[in-house]
């Protein structure tokens, strides 16, 4: 199957996967070993996902994928440029910089260590709660990226926030992608807030776009231990010539809250986002906010999977998208009720704005109940903005391009003031009204 992608990139993934394997240095505990076999099985067997693949019917990722790309290229030479403009830099908080993948801990302002706990996952993979993660068994028939993911990493990184532990300031990740050739990097996170923590996780990305495409595939474990928080934010905006496939498997226990918002804006031509949820516990509260707005040829992919295993929980998915050009975006939300999760609470709600004809997003709620006492409801809109309020706006005096703004804003208004940062927010705001000043004026 490994066949439908170029002969010098399929040659580097099986080369890579000997060199992991035959590594004399690398840590090899023995319980990776067969995960890491089965894997990459998996993985040779099935190849990329194909639009035959159902999770993937409206996604052709092999015009992504068919350059001569160098797996996990040795990059110590490349640094992060200190006036690198990513999104989100005027943040405050602790930063960790990863280098196409690699955590340069030089460059990075960390925490102090009795706050928690930051290191290369490589050099944790003997951890208990690290060996707990990744031996969770995976559903790689739905993202064969992920098989591939877990059969390779050698890059990543741990955060681990101590039991009653409350990070004082954000901890802002950011991810730079850059070098000489191609680049095709894998990277494996896990994030653990332990009993009664709590804290943020910010997401940045860096494209400098005079560097040749990169494409990141990148797989994060979570688990949010009872009675913590975890609020998790991903600014995606970069150069075009960054391509992106983000997993992340969410573990929650009772009473404990996650928050989970992902913001994607025009710049990257591919991102596809998984995220899964286990609500394994009673008293769980998780919430799942979305905002994707795109242009020319972009393709933005949003994939969820709520898994209610336990009673008296409540999650709520609501996801924005404005689409203008030729931009294409794609919805799959399910949320699955298992027959003991009785007084679940589930909500889904996917809204979509058309800016162009030409412009299309593909939209699928779902709902799979087994419980009989519950409230669940799922629905998904599609339109243009509404003609009666742009008209009562330029009755008052505004130009059209000035009232068809305001209802951009407050179309996205829904989900960026769900957003507990302020910071984040005003500088999202302040984001749209300037990508949409662009669009309509």
């Amino acid at each position: 199957m490994l066949a439908q992608i170029d002969v010098e990139f399929r040659e580097q993934i099986l080369n890579d996967y000997q060199g992991v394997s035959e590594c004399q240095v690398c840590d090899k505990p023995d319980y990776l070993v067969p995960i890491r076999e089965v894997a990459f099985s998996f993985f040779q067997e099935s190849g990329f996902p194909t639009l035959k693949n159902e999770d993937w019917k409206y996604t052709p990722v092999k015009r992504y994928l068919n350059e001569p790309f160098e797996v996990d290229q040795e990059d110590t030479n490349t640094i992060a440029p200190a006036d690198a403009p990513y999104f989100g830099k005027q943040l405050p908080g602790y930063k960790i910089v990863m280098i196409n993948g690699r955590f340069d801990p030089e460059q990075s302002e960390l925490p102090d260590s009795s706050q928690c706990t930051i290191a290369p996952i490589i050099d944790v993979l003997r951890e208990p709660t690290v060996k707990e993660r990744l031996s969770k068994s995976r559903n790689y028939g739905a993202n064969p990226f992920l098989a591939m993911n877990t059969a390779l990493f050698t890059k990543g990184i741990y955060i681990h926030i101590p039991k009653n532990v409350k990070i004082d300031h954000p901890i802002h990740l950011v991810h730079y992608a850059g070098g000489e050739q191609k680049q095709f990097n894998i990277t494996k996170n896990i994030f653990v807030v332990e009993e009664g923590g709590e804290a943020e996780i910010i997401e940045s990305y860096y494209h400098s776009g005079h560097a040749p495409v990169s494409f990141r595939n990148s797989a994060t474990e979570i688990l949010v231990e009872p009675n913590a928080t975890l609020h998790h934010i991903k600014l995606q905006k970069a150069h075009s010539n960054l391509r992106m496939v983000e997993h992340t498997e969410v573990e929650q226990k009772q009473d404990s809250l996650y928050n989970n918002y992902t913001f994607t804006l025009p710049g990257m031509n591919f991102v596809r986002n998984n995220l899964n949820l286990d609500i394994n516990g009673s008293n769980i509260e998780s919430h799942m906010y979305g905002l994707y707005l795109t242009n020319e040829n972009q393709l933005v992919d949003n994939h969820t999977l709520v898994n209610h295993r336990e009673p008296d929980c409540e999650s709520n998915q609501l996801y924005k998208g404005i689409l203008t050009d030729r931009s294409r975006a794609v919805f799959n939300g399910k949320v699955y009720v298992h027959s003991i999760a009785q007084k679940t609470n589930a909500f889904q709600q996917n809204n979509n704005i058309l800016f162009s004809d030409d412009a299309a997003i593909y939209s699928k709620p779902q709902l799979e109940i087994f419980a009989d006492d519950v409230k669940c409801s799922h629905g998904s809109t599609i339109g243009q903005l509404d003609d009666e309020a742009l008209f009562y706006l330029r009755a008052r005096g505004l130009s059209k391009a000035d009232a068809q703004s305001m209802l951009v804003n407050a179309f996205a208004f829904d989900v960026t003031e769900k957003l507990v940062d302020e910071e984040i927010k005003a500088m999202l705001n302040e984001e749209i009204d300037k990508v949409m000043t662009g669009v309509i004026s």
